[in-house]
């Protein structure tokens, strides 16, 4: 369960145990995730995005998952207790188990602990596992660092904790004021600072090399328009 945005390298690991845990029990490994950041009803803000949502429910596929569950994240869903929220699950499929690291927790005030979930398993009949946390450099990778680095201009130190090119997606609205298309974005997404980067541009998941000019929440893509939609992946 979280907000999986970037799918970085930890997420990645996760997955890895997620799909193990699974297979032994003879179940489907599966994540529950949000429509939304939940920072915008916890905090009033989201933070820029790392990944579209449509990529993200791909790169979840692509690493495994059975099934994505989407939940929208209300103040209702804020204020639902752990027990609550796992009566949820489990009233409408059987529940093998829970993955966890030993940092996490979920539910109102953060009730839902590895301890609190092993007790409430063993009366209900799943299992807890407790993974460690995923290290790089001997950091536990998150995605607040990932979005450090990229407005920091640290593409390649952005790459590094992703596992890959940093990616947004947005739409070709109009030409810009000098040669290319202006594209903007549906949703914050996470962009490094002003400036000229090498870049992939494609409709889905490839394209050909060009340069994109990062202005203020937009990008101005230089040579022939692309698509409507456009998939800018920002070279290291």
């Amino acid at each position: 369960m979280g907000v999986f945005d970037g799918l970085h390298r930890g997420h990645a690991y996760l997955l890895e145990h997620l799909a193990v845990e699974a297979a032994q029990r003879d179940a489907r490994p599966v994540v529950i995730t949000f429509d939304h950041h939940p920072d915008e009803i916890l905090t009033g803000s989201a933070p820029p995005l790392l990944c579209d949502p449509d990529e993200r429910l791909e790169r979840l596929a692509a690493a495994g998952v059975d099934t994505t569950v989407v939940v929208h994240f209300d103040q209702r869903l804020r204020e639902t207790t752990f027990d609550a929220f796992v009566a949820m699950i489990s009233d409408r499929a059987p529940l093998a188990g829970i993955l966890m690291t030993p940092d996490a927790a979920f539910g109102y005030q953060r009730g839902g602990t590895p301890a609190t979930l092993a007790t409430l398993g063993r009366e209900r009949g799943f299992d807890v596992v407790v993974v460690p946390p995923f290290e790089l450099d001997g950091r536990v990778v998150r995605s607040t660092e990932v979005r450090e680095a990229i407005a920091q201009g640290d593409l390649a130190r952005a790459a590094h904790l992703l596992g890959r090119a940093h990616c947004v997606v947005g739409a070709a609205v109009s030409r810009a004021s000098g040669p290319g298309t202006l594209m903007r974005f549906p949703l914050p997404v996470a962009l490094p600072p002003d400036g000229t980067y090498p870049v992939e541009v494609g409709p889905v998941h490839a394209g050909s090399p060009d340069e994109a000019a990062i202005e203020a929440g937009s990008v101005q893509l230089a040579g022939t328009p692309p698509a409507p939609w456009v998939r800018v992946a920002f070279s290291a």
